[in-house]
């Protein structure tokens, strides 16, 4: 029988939240354990935001070198060498592993890899990658458990051995003909990437536009985006079957406007995610998950077992590493006495397309939705100077203003450089600044944030301050 170790801490998922709370905890001294089955340091920078980013900026570099001539610059055409792609996606992800164990040693944290389950309340049990078997109980216990990608039921998709994201990011030549099922995030970045790379692709969405939590423009303008760049798309379709082995040769029966045959290379899917939470004894030690498997907590992120906190994406917090690491900063704040809560949080996203899709705050949808009425100003990116100087006008602006104040209540940017800009509105929103005081800022010129003063200029401003709606956080 292995010997049981106690910790004061016990860390079960190495990603964004419980890396950051086991270094924290460690350098104050108190002896902490981190369980990693796999990935140190979590999905983002083995297999998740920072290789995909890396190799869409690969991709981005591609188009640019087709786009030549347009710049004025002569060369010979361009050869795609997807072995050199990946090598260079390695490199920096082997240069984050080495910075993350560096700070494990740094920290004093403890880390564990190996496969963990719980044998009761605190109490853990790891199959580690020595072969060994270690037993571990802690005074508290901290879940940062993360997801995995879904793989829909449609026969025969299992089968064909389909690429998740992982997969696609180890490509090391350029699919002949990649289908893509799904229309979100993951799928959008990785269809442009792999078109620039030289793949025919096909995009198959369920639902009746890309992006479907976005606005109806979003949708046309992705989908154009998409269109002219030679990708085709297919909306409204739902795979009936699906046959052969993704790498050597796929047929996929789709449900689309009649029925509709795709024959291809590959298949990627990218259909949403489903929480690591099932088979590692969550239940049984007391710990409740609901309806779709991610663990229930409350604001401050305690689980329904005392002493047990969940973060990132197994507690259902949105999907980004920047809303995961907000998460570690909440736990922290309330261990040290310091009350923060996930409540009323202003979450911005950005989809790395290009040009890049960024959102913060509500949009059309979401405010009709909750009876907000609003004011829009718009602006399209071929007037914006910047965009004029590197070429790049494809897009618009578009800013939600509450109708009876000056309060900005969302904002979203389809346009290069989108990334940056949205976080000057998200600082405006955060800190209660009215959209005329974004309008009236000396910008620098020529840059992106320059925009948002003739993007405002025809707002009307209301001189009622105390009018501000309070409906809606514009979270």
């Amino acid at each position: 029988m292995a010997a049981t170790a106690h910790y004061r801490n016990l860390v079960f998922g190495s990603g964004e939240a419980g890396k950051y709370l086991s270094w924290t905890l460690a350098k104050q001294g108190e002896h902490t354990a981190v369980v990693e089955r796999k990935w140190i340091g979590g999905s983002c920078p083995n297999i998740a935001c920072l290789p995909s980013k890396n190799i869409v900026h690969s991709a981005k570099v591609a188009s640019l070198v087709a786009r030549a001539t347009e710049f004025g610059i002569e060369m010979q055409p361009a050869h795609i060498r997807m072995q050199g792609v990946r090598r260079r996606k390695r490199a920096m992800v082997d240069d984050q592993v080495r910075r993350h164990l560096s700070r494990y040693e740094d920290s004093g944290a403890e880390l564990i890899l190996g496969e963990g389950r719980f044998t009761g309340p605190k109490a853990v049990e790891v199959k580690t990658r020595e072969g060994d078997t270690r037993l571990l109980t802690a005074d508290r216990v901290f879940l940062n458990l993360g997801t995995h990608a879904a793989i829909p039921d449609i026969p025969g998709l299992a089968a064909s051995k389909p690429m998740t994201h992982v997969e696609a990011l180890e490509l090391d030549r350029v699919p002949e003909h990649l289908i893509v099922l799904g229309g979100g995030y993951v799928g959008l970045e990785l269809a442009q990437a792999m078109r620039r790379f030289g793949a025919r692709v096909t995009v198959v969405e369920k639902g009746p536009q890309l992006a479907s939590r976005e606005d109806p423009d979003v949708g046309r303008a992705l989908l154009e985006l998409f269109c002219e760049e030679g990708i085709e798309v297919l909306l409204d379709a739902r795979p009936a079957k699906v046959s052969g082995v993704s790498g050597e040769s796929i047929v996929m029966q789709i449900a689309a406007e009649g029925e509709k045959t795709v024959q291809a290379s590959h298949i990627l899917v990218a259909a949403g995610r489903i929480p690591n939470t099932h088979g590692i004894g969550l239940r049984e030690s007391g710990i409740e998950l609901d309806s779709r498997g991610y663990i229930k907590v409350n604001e401050r992120l305690e689980t329904t077992a005392p002493g047990v906190w969940a973060m990132g994406d197994c507690a259902g917090s949105p999907q980004f590493t920047h809303v995961a690491h907000n998460d570690f900063v909440i736990v922290r704040d309330n261990l040290n006495g310091r009350r923060r809560t996930t409540e009323n949080r202003l979450v911005p996203f950005c989809m790395f397309t290009d040009p890049e899709l960024a959102r913060v705050g509500l949009n059309e949808s979401e405010a009709r939705e909750r009876g907000i009425a609003y004011r829009i100003a718009r602006m399209c990116a071929n007037d914006i100077l910047r965009a004029l100087t590197i070429s790049e006008t494809r897009g618009f602006l578009k800013m939600l203003i509450d109708e009876h104040s000056n309060r900005i209540l969302g904002f979203t940017a389809f346009l290069a450089g989108a990334d940056d800009l949205i976080a000057v509105v998200q600082t405006a929103m955060l800190n209660g600044i009215p959209f005329n005081a974004l309008r009236d800022t000396i910008f620098t010129h020529p840059t992106m944030a320059e925009a948002l003063s003739p993007l405002l200029a025809d707002i009307e401003v209301r001189q009622d301050q105390s009018a501000a709606s309070t409906r809606g956080s514009g979270a």
